[in-house]
Formats: C-alpha cells, sequence, structure tokens
C-alpha cells in the first residue's frame, strides 16, 4: 500500500493543483463579476455554464483520450484551460465568460479523467478503498488552499487570474515527471438513465439531485452572499476554505452513522440538519461573522455528506456490478442540480436580497428530507444486513474514479507484466534496435530488407498499451 501510495504522490499533486486553480477561479469569477456591475440573473447563467461543461466533459472528454492519448490529451486541455483563465481579464463580456466557463468545466473534466485514470490504474484490490479516501481528503484540501489563495490576490487584477492560469501550468510538471508507461485508455463508461435510477432507486437520486442544487449553489454564490454581508476579500477566502474545510470533518461520520442506523434515515437527517443549516446562515449572516463562519461549516459538512450517503443507499437497492453506471448516472443528475442551484439562487438574490440564496436552499433540503422521510421509506428502506459497504466519494469527479470503489465487482487490477508495471526503462530497451536488428539492417543496406521489413519502432508500437 505504502508503494503505491508513494508512486502516485506525483499524480494527487497535480490533481491538487488542478481543484486548487479550479477553486480559486470560481470564487475570484464570482467577485469579478459582481464588482463588474453584472445582474444577479446573468452572473448565475454564466456560472452555470461551468457544470453544463463539466457534464460535457465528464461524458466525452474520455474520448479524447482514447483518440490521442494520456499525455497529449492532457497537454491540450491544460494548454486551452491555461489560455482561457488568462483570457478572463482581457476580454468581459457577458456571453464570453459564459463561453469561458463552459470550455473550463470541459477542460478541467477531461483533465481529472487523464489523473483519475492513472490512479484507477496503479490500484490493487487490496488499496482501492484507501487510495478513494485519499483522493477524497486531497481534493477537498486542495479545494480550500484553492479558496485562500483568493484572499492573496486582488480579483479586479489580472495577476490573480495568472496565478491560476501557473497552477494549471504547473500540474503538468508532475504528471508528465511520472514514472512508468501511461496507463490503458479508459473504456466507455456505460450510464443508467435517470428514469432507471428513479425508479429503483428514488431517494438516492432525490438526495443526489438536492445536493447538487444546494453545493452548486453555494459554491458559485456564497461569495457574492459573504461580500454583501460586509466581508472584504481576505475576510471571503477565509470563509469559503473554513467552509470547504469543514467539509472533511463529517464525511467518514455520516458513513460510520449510515452503517448502523440505515442510510434512508441518515440521508433524511442529514436533509434536515442541512435545511436547518442553511437558515442559520440566513440569519446569521447578517448578525454575526464568527456565527455566520459557523453555520455554513455545518450547512457544508452536511450537504457535501447527502452525495455519498445517496450513492451507498442507490447502491444497495442495484446490483453490485451495476456501481460503475449507476454512479455515471448520479454524476449527470448531480451536474443537474449544480446548473439550476446557481440559476434559480441568483435569481432569488436579486429579487429578495442576498439571505434570500440560503432561505431557498433550506426550502429545497427540507422538500428532499421530507420526500425521502415520508414519500420513499416504504420503497427504499434497505435492511442493516443487506446494506453494502461505505466509501467516501466526492461528487466533482468522472466516472473513471468510481471504479475505484471497493463495492465495486467489476474492477480489475493490473497483473505484473501489463503495460501499467512497465518500467521506464523497459520502454526505453524495447524502442532500441537490437544486435539482430542492425546486423539485418547492414545486410539490407547491402542487399535488401530482412525478411519482415518491419523497424523495432514498429515493433513496439505494436506492444500491448501502445497502440492507438
Amino acid at each position: 500500500m505504502v508503494n503505491v501510495v508513494l508512486s502516485l504522490a506525483a499524480l494527487f499533486l497535480s490533481i491538487a493543483l488542478l481543484i486548487g486553480g479550479s477553486a480559486m477561479l470560481g470564487t475570484l469569477v464570482s467577485l469579478r463579476l459582481e464588482f463588474e456591475g453584472f445582474a444577479e440573473t446573468s452572473i448565475g447563467l454564466i456560472l452555470a455554464f461551468y457544470s453544463i461543461g463539466f457534464v460535457m466533459g465528464a461524458t466525452w472528454g474520455s474520448a479524447v483520450i482514447r483518440s490521442v492519448g494520456h499525455i497529449r490529451a492532457f497537454s491540450t486541455y491544460a494548454a486551452i484551460a491555461c489560455a482561457v483563465t488568462l483570457l478572463h481579464p482581457l476580454w468581459v463580456s457577458e456571453y464570453a465568460w459564459a463561453a469561458m466557463r463552459l470550455v473550463m468545466g470541459f477542460c478541467l473534466a477531461g483533465l481529472m479523467t487523464v489523473t483519475e485514470s492513472w490512479i484507477n490504474d496503479r490500484a490493487t484490490n487490496e488499496s482501492r478503498g484507501k487510495l478513494l479516501g485519499l483522493y477524497t481528503i486531497n481534493f477537498y484540501m486542495a479545494s480550500a488552499l484553492g479558496q485562500l489563495l483568493v484572499g492573496a490576490s486582488d480579483p479586479t487584477k489580472a495577476v490573480a487570474f495568472s496565478v491560476v492560469a501557473i497552477l494549471v501550468v504547473l500540474s503538468l510538471v508532475p504528471l508528465s515527471l511520472t514514472r512508468g508507461l501511461v496507463p490503458m485508455s479508459p473504456s466507455h463508461t456505460a450510464v443508467l438513465s435517470m428514469r432507471a435510477l428513479s425508479r429503483d432507486a428514488p431517494a438516492g437520486v432525490t438526495g443526489v439531485l438536492v445536493a447538487g442544487i444546494a453545493i452548486g449553489a453555494f459554491i458559485s454564490l456564497a461569495p457574492l452572499y459573504a461580500m454583501r454581508g460586509g466581508l472584504d476579500t481576505a475576510e471571503l477566502s477565509r470563509y469559503m476554505g473554513f467552509s470547504v474545510v469543514c467539509a472533511i470533518l463529517l464525511q467518514w461520520p455520516a458513513g460510520w452513522l449510515s452503517d448502523r442506523l440505515g442510510r434512508l434515515t441518515v440521508l433524511a437527517g442529514l436533509l434536515g440538519a442541512g435545511s436547518v443549516a442553511a437558515m442559520l446562515v440566513a440569519f446569521f449572516g447578517s448578525v454575526s461573522t464568527p456565527l455566520m463562519f459557523l453555520s455554513s461549516g455545518l450547512f457544508f459538512a452536511v450537504a457535501t455528506s447527502m452525495y455519498p450517503v445517496s450513492v451507498a443507499l442507490t447502491n444497495d437497492q442495484l446490483p453490485n456490478d451495476q456501481l460503475v453506471a449507476a454512479c455515471a448516472g448520479l454524476l449527470r443528475i448531480y451536474g443537474v442540480g449544480t446548473i439550476a442551484g446557481p440559476l434559480i439562487g441568483a435569481w432569488l438574490m436579486g429579487v429578495f436580497g442576498a439571505a434570500a440564496l440560503f432561505v431557498f436552499i433550506s426550502v429545497c433540503l427540507l422538500v428532499g428530507a421530507l420526500a425521502v422521510q415520508y414519500r420513499f421509506r416504504a420503497a427504499d428502506m434497505v435492511p442493516l444486513g443487506e446494506q453494502g459497504d461505505y466509501a467516501p466519494v466526492v461528487p466533482v469527479s468522472s466516472p473513471v474514479i468510481v471504479e475505484l470503489d471497493p463495492r465495486n465487482e467489476e474492477f480489475e487490477p493490473h497483473h505484473p507484466g501489463e503495460p501499467a508495471d512497465w518500467d521506464i526503462a523497459d520502454h526505453i530497451e524495447m524502442l532500441l534496435p537490437d544486435q539482430e536488428y542492425v546486423q539485418a539492417e547492414d545486410g539490407a543496406a547491402e542487399g535488401g530488407l530482412p525478411e519482415t521489413g518491419v523497424s523495432p519502432i514498429e515493433l513496439a508500437n505494436d506492444e500491448p498499451g501502445n497502440r492507438g
């Protein structure tokens, strides 16, 4: 296990740089749009385009990897993301920024697909559960650091966007220096339709959708809420960073409780607690800054715990061999929520004021809690003895990382001798012409080609893992 983690340290660093830069850019965009005087509805629409792009990238991004390979795909996505980031302060336009957010969402989904497939390729049956937990911690810590970087910058200056571009470009370095051959290209992921999921696991779908609305609205619009509550940029970055750090604290307690009290009970409790916490944020935002911090941290911790509990509940009601397809479908449903959250929340902020954001979130969570508790309890209740394992999962990811879930019975680890386990020295040696070929080439120079007429480079390219 230790050797596996050490071999993936560079990849985890690449992911941390990507997530940190993305989190920083999301808050910068929200603040800059506010400083530029855009209407709340326009801000919500622009921010929602990021989620649209991410869903598109998570759906079709792997096709690019299969077409050109991991390194070329990662370089392409990183170059486009860097260019688009630097373009933000140069072209401040409602339509341009909406397009930029769409492209950024698509590129980040593609970048995460590359890095996550690398992690997936190195995992074993013994290590994948721990790797999934480390991935979750790495994700939230990087997000928190990205939020804190906002406080050290000025959203009205181009320098802040340059820092994001630097983080994205630097993510290329650890991945490019990773020893060993690139992993096998990700296969096409089957997706369970929303209709099938809603029929077989309505409570899980409800939890995922409402979590998407709550988290999407908070990440996109909480910076505006905090700024209108009197926080400056430095305080605002600490506010967002504190909320994200709190998300780590409840992941394992929520899983522990759901293993002992039942998924449905815990999910209903999380939705209800999130509704109360959101209402506290709406009340304390204009009363006390410390209480706003605490209530927001509680809310975000509860909101981010809803997704993994919902996934676990859904998996309890489906065969384990459908886990990846179900999670791919749940990611899309979550994406629908992250699109709707900023749109509706921003419109309500413009009509009723900043506090309306958390009132809206509170109402959504309350409706979800009532539906789970009273509408779906009879259909979705799973006895404790029949529940599967719980695993912390991050909703902002590609379907590739879901394959690491210990509940996935279709997981096939690589074995010694397969491309993922070759050392780079083996690859170099394989590309070098051997003595027999040199002699044959000399003979070809004198009288003709060797009988095969195939060079060692072509042979190397024809090895498993090097095709395509």
